[in-house]
């Protein structure tokens, strides 16, 4: 494809002339980067014919995630009282975001050349801008006022909207309820919606404006969304998703998000979660690749349960899953499983995968051949992925080596991956991987690091939920 631009360097040239000189902060810089990029994507998409193609669809998430990208770094220009925390954490959503417009390119085969380098350069911008939050509090005024919402406790009678399949609610599928929302312009109060036990064969994005759902279930496995959208059927991996939310304050509870595509359709997700100060309770998550898609922002899983083969949590939030059960699945023959696969590309980042208190099972049906198949922690999806585990039961079926490499061996020494009092017949770590960037954790100050109130800073902003959570380890 041509690039949109009239020669190959129009675009870069044109990312030149930004210079932090000419605006206020570095920050103003990359959102101009982003702005740009923008277009690209929206010239690249008007120049397709065939609207079926997966490449056009790469470029139509593109789009959208440059708009999500642009809308996080304008977030922390105009606004007030963000702290270095939270600075860092919309700079990291909007790097996440530009990778992985870039890498959904090249996984349909449309990212150019000319579009890489082109890359390369918004990454820069993004980086500036990350490196000129300092590591202390107070970039900013951090006394800004806190929305204080009703607290939820997950009461069903108070439920602003309700979904049943029978007819007995305000709407029969969860789109119906999600498109009167659109249309109210909700984006702000509180609203919770009661979807009630019941098959719910459909795909679900929660767009950016609709910040502040709170979906409550009947139940794990009584209420479920579910559909079976894959990679190897045409579908971008953004796009697989049965459930995808880029709206910050998402709440649910009591509920199953699934995708059934199957080991063999590749890259299938059941829920992808770009929000921030997101929190799932007593949820469930099954898929068999890249079930779980903790896409970007602080995230917080408590008594959830996700089942799933290779990378069946990834993505490149703050993410602290607690006290919830992983269920290791059958995976396709001569496959590993991962539990994990980080996207944390820069050690400005804040982001990573806290995994505290849980445990780590076979499936069921896992369980009768898992010595027929090697399971690993995690492996790095990027340079600098970032997975800590902590407290956590692990199963015997967990390899002594304990992470693997990804495919080329790179990142050992610039990934962080750390082990803290674990049990269980895994949790053995005289044969772990020899990895610079591997670690064992020595005491309760230095996991705290990754604890729910320093990681995602949680202590500010679970507690109005009334979801139960430890703050420290």
């Amino acid at each position: 494809m041509m690039s949109p631009y009239t020669s190959p360097l129009a675009f870069l040239l044109l990312l030149s002339s930004v210079t932090p000189q000419s605006h206020d902060n570095a920050a103003t810089v990359a959102l101009e980067a982003l702005s740009l990029a923008r277009n690209r994507a929206s010239a690249a998409i008007a120049a397709f014919k065939d609207d079926a193609s997966v490449p056009l669809q790469a470029w139509a998430d593109c789009l959208q995630l440059y708009d999500y990208a642009a809308g996080r770094v304008r977030r922390l220009i105009t606004g007030a009282g963000y702290g270095s925390d939270d600075a860092r954490t919309l700079l990291s959503a909007a790097s996440t975001a530009h990778r992985t417009c870039i890498t959904g390119l090249r996984e349909a085969g449309g990212l150019t050349a000319h579009a890489e380098r082109e890359g390369v350069e918004v990454a820069r911008r993004l980086e500036d801008a990350l490196a000129a939050v300092p590591m202390s509090e107070n970039l900013f005024n951090s006394t800004a006022k806190r929305e204080v919402f009703r607290r939820w406790q997950g009461s069903v009678s108070k439920a602003d909207v309700v979904v049943a399949q029978d007819g007995s609610g305000d709407f029969k599928t969860i789109n119906a309820a999600v498109a009167l929302l659109n249309r109210r312009k909700e984006g702000g109060r509180r609203v919770v919606i009661h979807v009630k036990a019941g098959v719910y064969r459909e795909n679900v994005l929660i767009g950016g404006w609709l910040r502040n759902l709170v979906f409550v279930g009947d139940g794990i496995d009584k209420t479920i969304v579910t559909s079976n959208r894959s990679f190897h059927d045409g579908h971008t991996t953004i796009r697989s998703a049965t459930f995808g939310v880029w709206a910050d304050g998402f709440w649910a509870k009591d509920m199953t998000f699934e995708n059934t595509a199957g080991a063999a359709r590749q890259q299938a997700v059941a829920l992808l979660a770009a929000s921030d100060q997101a929190i799932f309770h007593r949820c469930s998550f099954k898929g068999y690749q890249d079930t779980l898609f903790t896409h970007s922002l602080r995230q917080f899983y408590r008594d959830c349960e996700i089942h799933g083969t290779v990378d069946f949590i990834f993505g490149n939030a703050a993410a602290v899953i607690q006290n919830c059960d992983l269920f290791i699945r059958t995976p396709l023959p001569r496959q590993a499983n991962t539990v994990t696969a980080q996207g944390r590309d820069s050690p400005l980042q804040n982001t990573g995968i806290s995994i505290h208190a849980s445990r780590v099972r076979p499936s069921p049906e896992f369980e009768k051949v898992k010595d027929r198949f090697e399971s690993y922690l995690g492996r790095p999806w990027r340079s600098y992925s970032r997975t800590v585990v902590m407290k956590t039961e692990l199963g015997g079926m967990i390899s002594s080596e304990g992470w693997k490499a990804w495919e080329g061996g790179f990142a050992p020494d610039t990934l962080y991956y750390a082990e803290y009092l674990n049990t269980g017949k895994g949790a053995a770590t005289a044969r772990r991987v020899k990895w610079r960037g591997f670690h064992l954790i020595a005491d309760d100050r230095e996991a705290t690091t990754y604890s729910v109130e320093n990681f995602i800073q949680g202590r500010a902003w679970i507690p109005e939920s009334g979801v139960p959570f430890w703050p420290g380890v």
